[in-house]
């Protein structure tokens, strides 16, 4: 008998997205569960018309809010989406087969990223390796303010097979959400006592370029995938910017993003 799984889901004014990663997960899961905070357009209405459970919450931020999502889940064994994701066939097989006997603490998978219209299979979009299928009896989210990751104690494989990313958004809400990600982390790093230079302002996002688009083949995804890699190098920029500005006590480490 195959290992039970819970699929949840941290949602938020998400009725144009949620529906494809719900049903991606329908056949898949023994329960689907979306953490909702505060939705005002219907996701949560629509969430249980496919069938999810539905928990509505406050926003203590991502990890936070993941992990309350994985510790109001039915079973140990979760599988963590965002709303804009979806498990491809490949991937859903794959699961599948290692929750038949379950052979390690946590598996990874490869996350395609769609940007403006196009799969990105290079650079810093692709194979971008995501930990989402663990037994919450041995991991948890971390509580970063951004760029939050799963903790296994114990041993971690790779799956076959796609978790797919698209968030259809715009390319003008797409660089506000990278300022405000790079606000964030900047504030991360004071907290931690991190500090930034001037070589450091002016080389981070140059190495991060040349790291992605060429080293990584980012050129091969064409437009799109210079696009990217060029605002993901300007928010390197703006990161180590909006630091340095932090320790020259210009702007409060507290201040909203």
């Amino acid at each position: 008998m195959a290992t039970p799984l819970s699929a949840v889901v941290i949602a938020r004014n998400e009725t144009a997205r949620i529906a494809a990663c719900l049903e991606s997960v329908r056949s898949l899961a023994n329960e689907v569960l979306v953490m909702d905070s505060g939705s005002t357009d219907g996701t949560q209405a629509l969430s249980s018309k496919l069938g999810a459970r539905v928990i509505e919450t406050d926003w203590p931020g991502y990890g936070r809010q993941k992990n309350r999502a994985v510790a109001a889940a039915a079973h140990d064994w979760v599988l963590c989406l965002d709303a804009d994701e979806r498990v491809s066939p490949e991937l859903a097989a794959s699961i599948r087969a290692v929750l038949a006997t379950p052979h390690a603490c946590g598996f990874r998978m490869r996350r395609c990223n769609r940007f403006l219209g196009r799969d990105l299979r290079h650079g810093e979009g692709y194979p971008d390796w995501s930990l989402r299928l663990f037994d919450r009896r041995r991991g948890r989210w971390s509580e970063d303010p951004v760029h939050e990751k799963v903790i296994v104690d114990g041993r971690v494989e790779a799956l076959v097979g796609d978790l797919r990313h698209d968030s259809a958004e715009s390319l003008a809400q797409y660089i506000v959400k990278q300022d405000q990600y790079s606000t964030l982390a900047a504030r991360a790093a004071f907290a931690q006592g991190r500090r930034t230079s001037a070589v450091q302002v002016a080389l981070s996002p140059l190495v991060r370029f040349l790291k992605f688009y060429v080293a990584r083949l980012g050129f091969l995804d064409g437009v799109p995938g210079l696009i990217h890699i060029a605002i993901g190098s300007f928010a390197s920029f703006l990161k180590h910017a909006k630091l340095w500005e932090m320790q020259r006590g210009r702007r409060s480490p507290h201040e909203k993003p």
